[in-house]
């Protein structure tokens, strides 16, 4: 009863108010909240099975069977998995407001080169910026061996298109693109912002609206040839899963 109470509080304390940040020399006011990112970790917390908690083995033998543990130990293998690859890269959403929106890789040692991946969402940038408002966004790509325009296995970067999930919801498609003239303008203006989300100049704007971005750098996972995954790190170099990317191949 006191952990439903806990999590009701947790719930109610969601909706604290945010402090601005301005962050960058181009860009408009952006609103975060720390304590809201601190709720959401502790909510989470909260919501943890007990069951994930370890157990000795040996607490379900009796003391005349204590032997057996040994030989579970020495005759059954354990299975082994290689662990996944981290490392950290810089990622960018960014589109016009009432035009799809695009998201980008780099490498942290250089933003204006051409991206390590580029793909261009069906989705429109106003949608995507409403649905993180919610503080918790997942965006899953997935691409099926079957359906899929390589002919033969291919890097996941190379895949040239994608079913996009957004919270659980499908949402069409995402298409991988090559960096064009208007790309290499916006990241070499963008070169010298790492964390940053606002709109850019009023020389950008165009008929679908201004031209609005999220810089931030990313966790990058590779679980396997087949899985790779992104997840946002806060300024506080905190990586709270609030904001994720998978990439798998089914």
């Amino acid at each position: 009863m006191q952990i439903e109470n806990s999590k009701m509080k947790m719930i109610q304390h969601l909706g604290l108010s945010q402090e601005p940040l301005e962050i960058g020399n181009m860009s408009t006011p952006v609103n975060f909240s720390s304590s809201l990112r601190r709720s959401i970790r502790s909510l989470i917390e909260c919501i943890v099975p007990c069951c994930c908690a370890s157990h000795p083995v040996a607490s379900i033998f009796t003391p005349q069977q204590s032997h057996l543990v040994v030989m579970t130990r020495q005759h059954i293998p354990c299975p082994t998995k290689s662990p996944p690859v981290k490392s950290t890269v810089i990622g960018t959403f960014f589109g016009y407001c009432r035009g799809r929106v695009n998201f980008c890789l780099h490498n942290e040692s250089c933003t204006t080169s051409t991206p390590l991946l580029l793909l261009e969402f069906t989705v429109l940038t106003a949608y995507l910026a409403k649905e993180m408002r919610h503080s918790l966004l997942r965006i899953a790509l997935e691409c099926n061996w079957q359906h899929a325009a390589c002919s033969t296995p291919c890097h996941l970067f190379a895949v040239p298109i994608w079913t996009m999930y957004c919270n659980g919801r499908k949402l069409g498609f995402a298409v991988k693109r090559k960096m064009n003239e208007d790309d290499a303008t916006l990241f070499e203006v963008m070169k010298s912002v790492s964390t940053g989300a606002g709109v850019l100049p009023e020389k950008f704007k165009k008929s679908e609206g201004e031209l609005i971005y999220l810089r931030a750098r990313f966790e990058r996972v590779v679980g396997s040839v087949d899985s790779e995954s992104f997840h946002l790190i806060d300024p506080l170099g905190i990586t709270a899963q609030q904001l994720s990317v998978f990439l798998f191949r089914t």
